[in-house]
């Protein structure tokens, strides 16, 4: 039986969890910081806290971290890999990734969404429901697409940067790292690092 535990029983949590019984894993269960008073996320079990995961990890045959803050979640992998984890990559039926493509370890594509060929997709990055990344872009460890946000051709997203649902950002551009989207911003324009950005065309607040 293929063995998934996902750390963070949240909304997101949910849509991961389901994501991976649609990828085959039949035995899924929650590690949250709020375990014991937390026991139940959606129809999924909480089992334990991330101390707890640590010590267990190596009896699953995957473990996921599904916690949306980017920082967080980088930070919890980088805990798991010491631990000597497996980390997986997740991929909904009903998204299309290139075989052209390369994702990394602890990334899932969920829903709907697209990666076109020659993308490099960092670790530990979320491409949500219905987003798009088109050829040839990079996205650096940590990014979180979100739903309905569409990448165009040769885009580069830094570490840990946020594109926000809806958003667009056109062929070409750099997005620097730490930098937050707003939600349906145009991003027309490189962006420096560690900035929030909204509005059409998008510009800094």
């Amino acid at each position: 039986m293929k063995r998934l535990a996902i750390l963070g029983a949240s909304g997101h949590g949910k849509v991961v969890a389901e994501c991976g019984e649609l990828c085959g894993w039949q035995d899924i269960c929650f590690f949250d910081d709020r375990w014991p008073e937390l026991q139940l996320n959606g129809h999924w079990p909480v089992v334990g806290d991330t101390n707890e995961l640590l010590r267990v990890c190596g009896d699953f045959g995957g473990v996921l971290v599904a916690i949306g803050n980017n920082d967080i979640r980088l930070a919890k992998l980088q805990l798991l890999i010491d631990a000597g984890a497996t980390l997986p990559t997740l991929v909904h039926p009903s998204a299309t990734v290139s075989r052209y493509s390369a994702l990394g370890f602890g990334s899932v594509v969920l829903a709907g969404a697209v990666v076109n060929l020659d993308c490099q997709i960092g670790h530990g990055v979320i491409i949500n429901t219905a987003a798009t990344v088109d050829h040839d872009c990079t996205l650096g460890a940590g990014v979180h697409v979100s739903p309905g946000a569409h990448l165009a051709g040769g885009v580069s997203v830094g570490e840990r940067s946020w594109i926000g649902i809806g958003s667009s950002v056109r062929q070409l551009v750099r997005v620097g790292v730490d930098v937050t989207i707003g939600a349906g911003a145009a991003v027309v324009a490189d962006t420096p690092d560690a900035c929030t950005l909204v509005g059409v065309p998008a510009r800094v607040l």
